[in-house]
């Protein structure tokens, strides 16, 4: 062997060495970042805007993959955990959805039934009502016509929201019946409602219909969280005259 020959084979040797040496140092890189991020797992990002107190379908989320040592706690891992929920606070896109965005939607209890009305969001709560919250239902009627004075009702108290829609257009009527009112008139103005469900016995039921179908305004006032109204008997009824 010559000494051209001794040489090629001592660079073939070094090139593998360093080949190895290259080798060695990406394994150790990868197992070092392995190491810091740990296995990844399953979550979820918003793809769309939700508002507060929706419900929540599973298309408004997607799938990634994130190491698990990043992932918080509270991150939901299986769409699953989504039924019979519905957003706390408004979710924004690009979010991770975590277990402390969602509640539980409130429960009908045995004896109740869903009644739903269209409250004016004029005359409403606007904004500060929620599932879960409790309110009184207060009812105006204008009495004039059967030539007794305009009286005011509170015909249902602590009345449980089980659901706050959407608000929609509706056409109200020329003399201030519409949504959460009478049905006779003869001009009408747009205007913009809401729809709330409530958890109601049938008695309760029964005054919510009647005063939606006949009343020229239906209220609703907010209770303070916790609370239960303590109205009495003789106070829930207001006229003007009465009023000294």
């Amino acid at each position: 062997m010559n000494a051209r020959q001794r040489r090629g084979i001592v660079l073939l040797l070094l090139s593998a060495l360093c080949a190895a040496g290259a080798f060695a140092g990406v394994v150790a890189v990868v197992h070092d970042a392995r190491s810091r991020t740990g296995p990844e797992v399953t979550a979820y990002r918003l793809k769309e805007d939700v508002p507060a107190y929706r419900d929540l379908r599973a298309e408004a989320f997607e799938r990634i993959s994130v190491p698990r040592r990043w992932l918080p706690a509270t991150a939901v891992t299986d769409l699953a955990a989504l039924h019979g929920k519905i957003a706390v606070t408004p979710l924004r896109r690009g979010s991770l959805l975590q277990s402390d965005m969602i509640v539980a939607r409130p429960a009908l209890a045995p004896g109740k039934q869903e009644i739903a009305i269209m409250i004016d969001a004029a005359t409403g709560v606007a904004g500060k009502i929620v599932p879960g919250s409790k309110v009184n239902i207060y009812a105006t009627f204008d009495t004039r016509e059967q030539g007794a004075k305009p009286v005011s009702r509170l015909i249902v108290s602590s009345a449980q929201v089980l659901d706050v829609g959407r608000l929609t257009p509706f056409r109200r009527d020329g003399d201030g019946r519409g949504a959460g009112g009478g049905t006779t008139a003869t001009t009408r103005q747009a205007g913009e409602a809401v729809p709330i469900t409530f958890a109601l016995d049938t008695k309760d039921a029964q005054r919510v219909a009647y005063a939606e179908s006949f009343a020229s305004h239906v209220r609703l006032a907010l209770l303070a969280p916790g609370s239960e109204d303590t109205t009495g008997a003789g106070d829930r009824t207001y006229t003007l005259d009465a009023d000294k």
